[in-house]
This record gives structure tokens, sequence and C-alpha cells, in this order.
């Protein structure tokens, strides 16, 4: 995983089938700081709308991780049914929505979080009336490189053409992929490492530092509406963004020559921002900059 850790940038991990995307995915949960009782609130009043409460669970504490199967409906992601009522995206509020095989997912269906994804909120609009629900959430997206699978994979031969792997990619759009911060690649994990005794750093780590990062988030924004870096609004980042003379022109230089939208360019900011604070450092610095941008793997490769 990146060195941002878990910080609600959203995320598309990109890899051949057994690479560990989903398993990664499944742990994001548990390096999320944990939730303050007004999250808790929140979430409980969507699950007890939604009929999802029971006897044993009157009060929903931990933070939400859904993983909605690719032929969900438009209705079902955003809500909807003949009476507005929340959907996955809004069951998902202050945690993780996650996409498995992410162009298997209709594209109309794909295109409709859009405005979600910037707002944080969803208005479901029906017969019987129109209603807005909240829809705070990390997208956590997982695809492989290409129909087959094996596309880049150095021991196993891709089947597939050039234009069967341009068409499978085309499924996810360009302003989709510009609201996703960090594209990741993740190879396939060898067997030394399966079978190696060394542990890998414990959840436990990983949270601390993410926790420190958002302290300084809660302190930076105090009441303002942004809950942390991936939320800040454009004059937010002026103030909390700026860059030095050497950051500027690598990052002048990468959205000259790799053709990055102005969306991109917001993204890696914010991103930048939150690894320096990983970092612990009050200036992002030309490294930070250079990592934000090794994030955007698919408009590297001309993703269109």
């Amino acid at each position: 995983m990146p060195a941002t850790g878990q910080t609600d940038h959203n995320i598309l991990m990109i890899g051949s089938p057994g690479s560990g995307k989903s398993m990664l995915a499944k742990r994001i949960p548990t390096i999320m700081p944990p939730m303050t009782l007004d999250e808790a609130i929140d979430i409980t009043k969507i699950y007890s709308i939604c009929g999802l409460l029971d006897g044993k669970q009157s009060f929903f504490a931990i933070r939400p991780f859904r993983s909605p199967h690719h032929t969900i409906s438009d209705a079902g992601l955003l809500g909807g049914t003949a009476n507005p009522s929340p959907g996955e995206i809004s069951l998902a509020h202050h945690g993780v929505l996650f996409l498995d095989e992410l162009p298997e997912f209709r594209r109309s269906t794909l295109e409709v979080m859009r405005q979600p994804l910037e707002d944080a909120k969803v208005t479901v609009s029906r017969a019987a009336g129109s209603m807005t629900f909240p829809a705070e959430f990390m997208l956590v997206a997982a695809m492989n490189p290409c129909p087959c699978g094996y596309n880049g994979d150095p021991r196993r031969e891709c089947r597939c053409g050039t234009n069967a792997v341009q068409k499978y990619r085309q499924r996810i759009s360009g302003p989709l992929l510009d609201r996703i911060d960090l594209h990741i690649e993740v190879p396939a994990v060898r067997y030394e490492e399966l079978a190696g005794k060394v542990p890998g750093e414990p959840s436990d780590a990983i949270r601390a530092r993410v926790e420190a990062a958002r302290s300084i988030q809660r302190e930076r924004f105090g009441k303002s509406k942004a809950s942390c870096n991936a939320r800040m609004s454009s004059r937010q980042m002026k103030d909390h963004c700026q860059l030095d003379e050497s950051s500027q022109e690598l990052l002048r230089v990468a959205i000259s020559e790799l053709n990055f939208s102005a969306r991109a360019y917001d993204r890696i900011l914010k991103v930048a921002r939150t690894i320096a604070d990983l970092a612990g450092r009050g200036q992002i610095e030309a490294e930070d900059v250079s990592e934000a941008i090794q994030y955007r793997t698919l408009d590297r490769n001309l993703w269109v």
C-alpha cells in the first residue's frame, strides 16, 4: 500500500488475479481512526432507516465496509426504489465502499457516482418525494489490467490483444478516474514473501500514523466543513498546499508532459499534503509532490 495510508483519499488498485487486492481493501477499515460519537450516530440513523439494525445491535460503532456486486443497479448504489431510501454509497458513509472488478460495473452505474464523490451527499428523487442522504465515503476499487488479467505480469502471458486491452480499460471514464486520488499497481505476491517468517507492519502501527496525520488535519481545518485533506476546498488548498520553487517546477513539468487534467492537479496537491502530514512535515516538499504524481498510474499511461 502507498505511504499515504488511509485518509479518505479514493484509491484504485490494478493487479493480476490473486495479487491481494480484495484482501488489502478489507484491511483498510483496520487502519482507519475510530469513529467519533457523531459519526456513529450518523451511521446508526442510516442503518435504522434501512431496517439493518436488529435487537442485538442497536448502535453502529464500527466503520462500515460495503462491497456491492457489479450487477447492482443505479438505484441500489445511489438509493431509490419506490420510496427514497439510502443506497450503498450512503450505507458506506464514514467508511469504505469497495467496488471489485470495477470495469464489470455498468458504465452508467459508475457515472452516477461522480457527483456524490464531489459533494459527499446524494439526492434521490422519486414520485413519493425527494430526499438527500449523506455519502462521505472512501471509494476503494480494484480491477485487472486486462480481460485475462495478466497484462504486464512477468510470469504469465497475456492473451489479450492491444484493442481488447484498450476497450477493457475504456469502460472506466476519464472523469471518474479524475475523482480517484490514488492509482496503485499491485504486483503478484511471490512465494518467498508468502512463506517468509518476517512479519509485516501491524495495523496498529499504521493506524497510529494515520491518527497522527488526522489530528494535524483536524487542527488545520478547525470547524470548517473539510474533515481531512481529501475534502479541501479550492480556497483551503491555496492556504495549505503552497509549494516551493522546486516543487512548482516538478508539478509544472508533470502537468505539461503527462497532460493531467485540472482535477488531477488538485488531487496531486491534496495527496502531497497528506504525504507531508504523515511524515510530520509542515511544508510540502518536492519528494511529496513526486510521490503523489507516481500515484497517477493510469494518467501516466495515457489511459483514456
